[in-house]
């Protein structure tokens, strides 16, 4: 994974309910662990843009709910700085969810806009997306 090119401020708390960006079947997420986090002994960690997350399905085509998939977050409402000096917030929180840890997209649509740090992180991703801020 790439570093970021951004210092982004860690909105979304574990057990947040989240929608997807996609069109993979699911349309609420639970987030319930942010992969490679690393926080101080006994803090929660949280997840912020561009971070990969593990979360189950809480609503969604039959077939995909109550399964854990992997995701990463594409959008999130708590404003995040980059390093221009601009700060960047979105309506709402979003994921998409992953095929596989490499970070292809199990959807082929993307509703809504991606985060620019998402884009060069995961380039697969990226490259579907019609809208990237």
């Amino acid at each position: 994974m790439k570093a970021l090119a951004a210092s982004v401020s860690r909105g979304i708390p574990l057990g947040a309910v989240i929608s997807a960006a996609d069109n993979s079947g699911a349309r609420l997420l639970k987030v319930f662990t942010v992969m490679g986090a690393k926080t101080v002994k006994g803090r929660v960690a949280g997840a912020g843009v561009s971070d990969l997350v593990m979360a189950s399905v809480i609503k969604g085509e039959p077939g995909m709910r109550k399964q854990v998939v992997l995701a990463v977050i594409v959008r999130q409402k708590k404003s995040f700085r980059r390093f221009t000096g601009e700060r960047i917030t979105f309506e709402d929180n979003a994921a998409v969810v992953l095929k596989d840890d490499k970070g292809n997209p199990k959807g082929t649509i993307f509703k809504g806009p991606i985060a620019k740090e998402v884009a060069t992180r995961w380039p697969a991703i990226g490259k579907v997306a019609k809208m990237v801020l």
